[in-house]
């Protein structure tokens, strides 16, 4: 199976958002924070193995405590997993920190300021 098989592409989405699930509703760990979401999910075509891909809507501080959980939590989320997904092997799964939704937000906010800036000085050559 390629990597990029319609087959694959439906086991991650059905992955992704059954993740998604356990760690909004069946997760109790307090240091995980509540505006967690899974971005992507890259299962790896034997089944083995499952990259995570986690936003956390916070500060740097909240996000790696959230990390932390989830690490401490893997098994229980593996398990939930294998009840809920039906396949011939239940992933180990790695979670990895995303940052790209905070550095898109960043990188729009420093456009906003130099096109706002250029604005400001051509307003004031007239």
């Amino acid at each position: 199976m390629r990597k990029n098989s319609i087959k694959n592409i439906r086991i991650n989405s059905e992955v992704q958002r059954e993740l998604s699930n356990i760690i909004r509703t069946e997760v109790k760990d307090p240091r995980i924070h509540p505006m967690t979401s899974v971005v992507a999910v890259e299962v790896a075509p034997d089944l083995k193995y499952c990259k995570a891909y986690i936003s956390v809507l916070g500060n740097e501080e909240a996000a790696r405590a959230t990390l932390d959980g989830l690490k401490n939590a893997v098994g229980y989320i593996r398990r939930a997993l294998a009840k809920s997904i039906n396949l011939r092997n239940t992933p180990e799964i790695t979670f990895i920190l995303d940052q790209s939704i905070e550095y898109g937000v960043h990188m729009t906010r420093l456009i906003d300021d130099v096109v706002g800036k250029e604005e400001e000085a051509l307003d004031g050559e007239d």
